[in-house]
């Protein structure tokens, strides 16, 4: 996870790629938009398909926690 950095001063401090301006959140808009891999790293050329992935694995990792339910 060494790809997905936090700063603060960047970006509100969300989560972006290799302390690059490019949120995790823009990668995973654009893959559910429907939007592949090859056109992604082809408008953003400084990405790489590991910053892709570890968008991927950032996001199963957040979602991967316990919900409470009130009963």
């Amino acid at each position: 996870m060494e790809r997905i950095t936090f700063n603060p001063n960047q970006c509100s401090g969300r989560p972006c790629i290799r302390g690059m301006r490019i949120r995790v959140k823009d990668v995973l808009d654009l893959l559910s938009s429907g939007v592949s891999r090859a056109e992604i790293l082809e408008d953003f050329p400084y990405l790489e398909d590991e910053d892709i992935t570890a968008c991927l694995e950032y996001a199963a990792e957040q979602a991967d926690h316990p919900v409470l339910v009130a009963v």
